[in-house]
């Protein structure tokens, strides 16, 4: 029962991460130190899909529920188990991953312009 809950409990810090690293860049916009957090975690998230590197996450996830006696995550991982398919069409990946990659580059351009503005703003008064 435990490993079923950490399993369960690491799903959706795994949603959560997901999430920040295609949203996280807005929360900057009002924490501007955020945004090298930010800046990390798009840079693994990017990396676990360019270069196929292991997610701790899901590493961690599948030890819970094989320690549960449940089957791992398939080898696609987690986004193509819990998300792909379920969120949007199977046959729209390269669409939300184009997608995702317009929402970070507006939140960071978005970024850039609110602190640049805050920057000049403070030295014209």
């Amino acid at each position: 029962m435990l490993y079923r809950l950490l399993a369960d409990l690491t799903a959706g810090v795994h949603f959560l991460f997901v999430a920040y690293v295609v949203f996280g860049g807005f929360l900057a916009w009002r924490r501007p130190r955020t945004i090298w957090l930010h800046l990390a975690a798009f840079a693994w998230g990017f990396s676990t899909i360019l270069f196929g590197f292991d997610c701790p996450l899901t590493n961690l996830e599948n030890w819970a529920r094989h320690q549960a006696g449940d089957p791992g995550l398939p080898s696609t991982g987690f986004i193509a188990h819990y998300i792909t398919g379920v969120l949007y069409p199977s046959d729209a990946v390269d669409l939300v991953r184009v997608l995702v990659a317009i929402t970070v580059l507006v939140s960071w351009a978005g970024f850039w312009f609110r602190v640049s503005r805050r920057r000049y703003g403070r030295a014209a008064t």
